[in-house]
């Protein structure tokens, strides 16, 4: 049986056989029987590459963090993670300097002052957008109407599921739609942080009804 560690573009764990492109953690959340127990232990959450350095580790053991997969990095910005600074340093560091630009950091930024402000909007309710603000959106940010999350690309939308992007889904109703991608991950996308995508994201879109 999988584990429950594959996280949504809501921030929500849940198990499948399907694999992810990316790693990450938020803390040690299972207990000795290898069964979730919190949503999360403080405010570092990241994004970790599969393999790093040889490591090796056994998935969920007990007393040590919850290794957590995502389908791609776009789903892990969603769920309110960032760039592990670590082993992924250098895409922590664009992130960084994106994430600063975008939100008015100044001075030395550490990982410490984007953890907070992501934990800050994390907590907060998910913004409602409506159609002009869809369309103003940067490619890379998963937006959520009746339950299913959607990936806005320079073609349209992309319907999310964990085994990759799907085609020939309805465009989701304007008017129900939530942002699901932290605004302050958006703001970082627009300035110019690309998030790595599945392969599926550039198969073909549905197309907004005319």
């Amino acid at each position: 049986m999988p584990l429950q560690n594959r996280v949504t573009p809501f921030g929500d764990l849940t198990a499948t056989p399907d694999r992810g492109m990316f790693m990450g953690n938020r803390g040690c959340l299972h207990d000795a029987n290898r069964q979730i127990v919190r949503d999360f232990v403080g405010t570092r959450w990241i994004i970790c590459e599969l393999q790093f350095k040889g490591r090796h580790r056994r998935p969920m053991t007990p007393g040590q963090y919850t290794e957590l997969f995502f389908l791609d990095e776009a789903t892990a910005l969603a769920a309110g993670h960032r760039p592990c600074a670590e082993c992924r340093r250098e895409r922590f560091n664009m992130f960084r300097d994106a994430f600063a630009e975008a939100n008015g950091l100044t001075g030395t930024v550490r990982a410490t002052d984007i953890d907070a402000l992501l934990h800050q909007q994390r907590r907060a309710s998910r913004p409602l957008l409506d159609g002009e603000a869809l369309h103003s959106l940067p490619s890379g940010v998963l937006v959520a109407s009746d339950g299913a999350a959607f990936l806005t690309t320079t073609r349209g939308l992309r319907r999310w599921s964990a085994a990759g992007y799907l085609d020939g889904q309805a465009w989701p109703d304007d008017t129900s739609l939530q942002l699901l991608t932290p605004p302050a991950t958006v703001g970082a996308l627009r300035v110019g942080y690309t998030p790595v995508l599945h392969a599926t994201a550039r198969e073909p879109v549905a197309q907004p009804p005319t």
